[in-house]
C-alpha cells in the first residue's frame, strides 16, 4: 500500500525552501572560493603556463624546480631591451632567514642594477617546511641537508640557463647571513660553475655541520673551518661584506672566509685601506693577491649591524647608509668574467639596455 505524501505546514514548507536555496549558495560559494585558492596556490608555486613559458625581455617570472631537497620556487628577472641572439650573464642572489625572494629583490634592488648593466638574476626561494625559519640549511652537512639542497640550487640554476638567454660562462653567486653560508657552499662544492661568489654576513663552509654548532659558529663561537683541500685550488674569486657591528653573525666570519679563500688559492694579504663616500659608513678594505691578481677583498662595513648595507629604506635587514653592496658586488663580479675576443665589453653592453624600475 502506497504512502500517502506527508503534507506540509506553509511554515515548514516555507523553511525547507530556504534551507534548500542556502544550501545551494553556499555550494556555490565554496566552489568558487576552491578554485580561487587552487588557482592562487599555483600561481605561487609557479605551475601557472605564462611563468614556465620564456619571460618576455624586463620580466620578472616565476619559477619551480624539483631536486634531491624537493621542490623550491623561485624568481627570476630578465633585464629589458636584449638583442636577438645576446646571452647574458647571471647573478644568483640567495636570500637569508625570515627573507623570500620577492623581498629580498626589494631589499637589494639587484633588478635595477641589473636592467643598467644587463645581467639577470636568479632568485631561489626556501621552502618554510625545510626550515621554519626560512634559513637555507648550508650547515646540514651531517645530516646531508646541505647537500641535497646544494644540488638542488644547482638544478634550479640548469633550468634557468636551459630556458632563457644566458651565458653559462659568466654565472655568479651572492648571498646575505645564511645565503651567503649557502652560497660559499656552493661555490666550494661546484667551483666550475661559478666565476665569483659574494658572502654579506655569513659563515665560511666548514664552521658546523649541525644545527648547534651552526649557533656557535655565528656567535664566533664555533671551531676554525675545516682545512680546504685540494680541490680549493679551483675555488672562484670571493668578495666579503660584514658589518663590525653584527651581533647576529660576527664579523669574526667574514675574517674567517676571507682567510679560508686566500690559503686556498695561495693569496696574500695587501694593507687594509679605509674608502668612504660622502657621509656613508666607511669601508675598511683588505685585498688578498696571487700575482697582481685580486682573488679575494674583505671589505668591513664599520659600525654596522647585521644588514645589506646600502639596502632599500624602511625593510628589515637594511641600512641604508651603509656603502651600496649590490653595487660592489656586481662590480666585483664582472671584473671576474673571462675575457673573449668579439664580445663587447659589459660596459657597452649596458649601454644598449633600456632602464627599468622593478623590485
Amino acid at each position: 500500500m502506497a504512502r500517502r505524501p506527508v503534507k506540509l505546514s506553509p511554515l515548514l514548507a516555507s523553511t525547507q525552501r530556504l534551507t534548500t536555496a542556502a544550501g545551494k549558495m553556499v555550494q556555490r560559494a565554496v566552489k568558487k572560493a576552491v578554485k580561487q585558492s587552487v588557482r592562487k596556490a599555483v600561481q605561487q608555486i609557479g605551475l601557472n603556463t605564462k611563468a614556465h613559458a620564456p619571460p618576455k625581455t624586463g620580466d620578472w617570472s616565476s619559477g619551480l624546480v624539483f631536486g634531491p631537497a624537493g621542490a623550491r620556487r623561485y624568481r627570476f628577472y630578465l633585464p629589458p631591451g636584449l638583442r636577438a641572439g645576446a646571452a647574458v650573464p647571471l647573478l644568483v642572489m640567495l636570500h637569508g632567514c625570515s627573507q623570500d625572494a620577492e623581498g629580498f629583490a626589494a631589499l637589494t634592488r639587484m633588478n635595477r642594477l641589473a636592467a643598467k648593466q644587463g645581467f639577470a638574476v636568479l632568485y631561489p626561494e626556501q621552502d618554510r617546511l625545510a626550515n621554519p625559519q626560512g634559513c637555507w640549511n648550508w650547515y646540514g652537512t651531517r645530516s646531508h641537508l646541505a647537500d641535497a639542497e646544494a644540488a638542488t640550487l644547482l638544478l634550479a640554476l640548469d633550468q634557468v640557463l636551459r630556458l632563457h638567454p644566458l651565458d653559462a660562462a659568466r654565472v655568479a653567486v651572492a648571498g646575505l647571513s645564511a645565503g651567503a653560508s649557502m652560497a660559499a657552499l656552493l661555490a666550494a662544492r661546484a667551483p666550475d660553475r661559478f666565476v665569483a661568489v659574494a658572502m654579506h654576513s655569513g659563515v665560511p663552509p666548514g664552521s658546523a655541520d649541525s644545527s648547534l654548532s651552526a649557533m656557535r659558529a655565528m656567535f664566533g663561537r664555533g671551531g676554525t673551518p675545516d682545512e680546504p683541500g685540494a680541490a680549493a685550488a679551483h675555488w672562484p674569486p670571493l668578495l666579503v661584506l660584514h658589518g663590525t657591528m653584527d651581533f647576529v653573525v660576527s664579523s669574526n666570519n667574514g675574517v674567517d672566509a676571507a682567510t679560508l679563500w686566500a690559503t686556498a688559492l695561495g693569496a696574500r694579504a695587501t694593507a687594509e685601506r679605509t674608502v668612504q663616500r660622502g657621509q656613508r659608513r666607511a669601508l675598511r678594505i683588505t685585498d688578498y693577491r696571487v700575482g697582481r691578481r685580486v682573488v679575494v677583498t674583505l671589505a668591513l662595513v664599520t659600525g654596522m649591524g647585521h644588514a645589506w648595507s646600502g639596502g632599500a629604506k624602511s625593510l628589515p635587514f637594511s641600512d641604508p647608509t651603509g656603502p651600496d653592496a649590490s653595487a660592489l658586488i656586481w662590480a666585483f663580479v664582472r671584473r671576474q668574467f673571462p675575457r673573449q675576443k668579439g664580445r663587447p665589453s659589459a660596459q657597452v653592453r649596458a649601454g644598449t639596455l633600456k632602464r627599468s624600475v622593478r623590485p
